[in-house]
């Protein structure tokens, strides 16, 4: 058993607890990663996430062993993404990078054979902190509005117009006797 301690979001968490359910039903040989994953991760608020931690959803680059970098979007599901594109948490290597930081690394007990090291290189797109950085553009913006500095006179028009309506007679037809 790993001593690593991952951090999900409340979403993440539920999500896996759900998987959990499931897949205890069926005695699925991913149960015993799914428990493990449950019991070493702590929950944090959404709007704490750091830019370079794991969620569901973010591009991540990570090596397994000392195999060759891979870049992979940890999705719910395989039929959410182009195929190659992404790595679904219901996998163990997905769920093993699930709640990892940039630079962690930890062994993921692979119910098929043996332990293997999964290493988190990069967290290349992190949407709770690309929704944060847009709430916090827009803000910004909000406050670099137009900002009025100086009005004029009510008696000062431009180009010396009058600031009088002028109507001269017969511009407006009246009924016609038809």
């Amino acid at each position: 058993m790993t001593s690593t301690v991952y951090r999900l979001t409340a979403k993440d968490f539920a999500m896996i607890e759900a998987m959990l359910m499931r897949r205890r039903a069926f005695a699925d040989p991913i149960v015993p990663m799914l428990e493990r994953k449950l019991a070493e991760s702590r929950v944090i608020a959404a709007r704490v996430v750091e830019p370079d931690l794991a969620t569901l959803n973010s591009r991540v680059t990570f090596r397994v062993g000392g195999g060759s970098s891979q870049t992979r979007t940890l999705v719910q599901a395989e039929a959410s993404a182009p195929v190659g594109s992404s790595l679904p948490v219901a996998t163990w290597r997905g769920l093993c990078l699930l709640g990892m930081r940039a630079g962690q690394s930890a062994l993921a007990e692979r119910p098929d054979g043996p332990a293997e090291e999964v290493f988190l290189e990069d967290v290349a797109y992190q949407p709770e902190a690309a929704r944060r950085a847009a709430q916090d553009r827009a803000a910004e913006r909000s406050r670099h509005g137009l900002k009025l500095v100086h009005s004029a006179p009510a008696g000062d028009w431009p180009l010396g117009g009058r600031g009088k309506i002028r109507q001269t007679e017969g511009d407006d037809p009246g009924p016609s006797a038809a």
